[in-house]
């Protein structure tokens, strides 16, 4: 039985492809992000569904954003949508250092959305 554990433990450990990285888990969230009714507004795209938000969360409060950073454009989403392509394929490579640098500029292009 022992044996069996420690013989699974080595697989898992030995294929770290398989599991998925806080990388690849930030590429997820960021993608739904770029697919909320928000983006979708930004963007003017159609053709895809937005993703809507909990129906019991509260709306979200109108008038200017809380933080400092830039409103959101559709060339700010589309650019973000190239830096998550960028971290993607970092990712493959094992490169979680400049997958999280291409994610954080994703985010920084992305903004506040509403």
């Amino acid at each position: 039985m022992r044996a069996a554990l420690l013989s699974l433990a080595a697989l898992v450990l030995a294929t770290p492809a398989l599991a998925q990285t806080s990388c690849a888990e930030q590429i997820a969230t960021i993608e739904r992000r770029l697919s909320s009714e928000g983006a979708v507004a930004v963007t003017g795209a159609t053709g895809q569904a937005p993703v809507q938000g909990s129906p019991r969360a509260p709306p979200a409060p109108a008038g200017t954003s809380s933080t400092d950073a830039p409103a959101p454009t559709g060339e700010r989403i589309a650019a973000a949508r190239a830096a998550i392509e960028k971290a993607r394929g970092f990712d493959r490579q094992g490169n979680a250092q400049a997958c999280n640098d291409a994610m954080t500029e994703a985010k920084q292009l992305i903004g506040p959305l509403p």
